[in-house]
């Protein structure tokens, strides 16, 4: 079969290769997704670790999250090609679920002082830092290789990476429900066992498919391959460099300030460098374009900040505090945070037609004014979920149609901003920065990640060991 027969054959009007992708994506969002509905209250309620402990090593795992692809991108583009750090990334991913399937002992408190079992923990952070270097190659990677089955100007290849979102979106949905009833039905280890369980299902559909991809994430300078650096191949060296990562990694999350500090660190250097470019190197158009880049970017982060409380704060505030059955339907607290993925499945479709009459009447919102909306109904959302404890019931239980309410607006917050903020980054961006300026993007977001596990302090109830707390008192926070 050739390449142009390859693109052009396939299921649905598409190349086959984009839902060997879309099932692997899938795989890989169910088990990250499922697995981070069951984190926080694994964390808070087994190892005792409180609201500002549990919420923060969350906070510093998700900053991370978002941090690593910048690097594990540029490593598969220059050296080992998509494919195989797609490879890389998922058995990286496979180990760190797995690891998490493993509990130990459950923290008890003795005469007022918690007792954990610290090697479960140590593999726990072991078992996050596989996770983490393991998104950092596989994500970037697969995102490029749905790029490379079509043709730049090939009219399907925006539906093909809206095909390819779907599946992040149902990954996310179904694990969601799915990990947080095994975790709160049987246990901690079948809810985290199941999500290493589906991402070996992942990367075996992806080496089963292969043939079915093309080109598509072959390396462009295949002779680098076998080129050697100081007597080693690039894959040996990258091999080297994962264990070195997932190391790097599980000590930043024994040391979270450090954390903090590499990050601002990155933050200065990083706008500190462009602005320098945009006043140096830049006329007067694109330097004031860059300027736009790096505010639109800056005000997103607050967005992220606030959005991130998903699973944090709003998360133990819906544990203890909300009335979790709705029209007779009941949810655990670990499932809630499917209404986001749900609701972006459900709404994502109406916003881009919404989007797209306004723009044929020639009425669509700026980019700028995108994020403001964004914002506007983040901070919304929270004035919503906080009315829900004006009205609770002799238990101290709000309803759970203010939680409903709260997570619509986050979500139609983030269909507001969030197309918009990276379409942005390509056009208004210099030729030769538009890599870099993507990766402060993302910087930026590994930064209100973080920010967001200091913000879920505020909401943190002062000596709580555990999940179950005096309801009357977590309302008053």
């Amino acid at each position: 079969m050739t390449e142009a027969t390859m693109r052009s054959a396939g299921v649905f009007g598409h190349p086959t290769g984009l839902f060997v992708l879309f099932a692997t994506e899938a795989c890989e969002r169910f088990s990250y997704y499922g697995m981070r509905a069951l984190l926080l209250f694994y964390l808070v309620d087994h190892f005792l670790m409180g609201d500002a402990g549990g919420t923060g090593v969350l906070a510093a795992y998700g900053a991370m999250v978002y941090a690593l692809p910048i690097l594990g991108g540029i490593v598969a583009d220059r050296w080992i090609g998509y494919r195989r750090a797609v490879i890389y990334g998922a058995l990286l991913l496979c180990c760190g679920h797995l690891l998490m399937a493993y509990e130990g002992e459950a923290a008890t408190v003795v005469d007022g002082i918690v007792h954990r079992d610290e090697t479960a923990r140590g593999v726990t952070f072991l078992a996050l830092s596989f996770i983490v270097v393991g998104v950092g190659f596989l994500k970037p990677s697969i995102t490029s290789m749905v790029g490379q089955l079509y043709e730049l100007d090939d009219p399907r290849r925006d539906q093909g990476f809206t095909i390819f979102y779907l599946g992040i979106n149902l990954g996310a949905f179904v694990a969601t429900l799915l990990v947080g009833w095994l975790g709160h039905r049987f246990g901690w280890s079948y809810g985290f066992g199941a999500a290493g369980v589906v991402m070996i299902g992942g990367i075996s559909i992806f080496m089963w498919g292969r043939r079915h991809l093309g080109v598509s994430g072959v390396p462009r300078t295949p002779e680098r391959l076998t080129a050697r650096y100081a007597g080693l191949t690039p894959v040996q060296w990258i091999l080297i460099g994962g264990a070195v990562g997932v190391f790097v990694t599980w000590m930043l999350l024994n040391n979270i300030a450090s954390l903090g500090i590499l990050l601002i660190v990155l933050a200065v250097v990083s706008v500190a460098g462009v602005s320098a470019y945009a006043v140096l190197r830049c006329n007067p158009t694109d330097r004031d374009r860059l300027f736009i880049v790096l505010i639109l970017t800056a005000v997103s982060s607050v967005f992220w900040a606030l959005f991130e409380q998903m699973d944090k704060s709003v998360g133990l505030f819906a544990a203890r505090n909300v009335d979790l059955t709705f029209l007779g339907l009941s949810i655990t607290r670990e499932q809630v945070t499917f209404l986001n993925p749900l609701m972006i499945i459900v709404f994502a479709p109406l916003f881009a037609m919404f989007w797209r009459g306004l723009s044929e009447r020639r009425a669509e919102p700026s980019t700028p004014l995108k994020f403001a909306l964004g914002i506007l109904h983040a901070g919304l959302a929270f004035l919503v979920m906080a009315a829900g404890k004006y009205f609770v019931d002799a238990g101290h239980q709000a309803g759970i149609i203010w939680l409903i309410g709260g997570f619509l607006l986050l979500t139609s917050g983030e269909l507001c901003l969030s197309p918009g903020g990276l379409s942005m980054v390509t056009p208004f961006s210099p030729a030769g920065i538009v890599g870099l300026m993507m990766g402060i993007w993302f910087l930026a977001t590994s930064i209100a990640t973080y920010v967001s596990g200091l913000l879920a302090r505020l909401a943190a109830v002062p000596g709580a060991v555990g999940i179950k707390v005096d309801p009357s008192v977590s309302l008053t926070i």
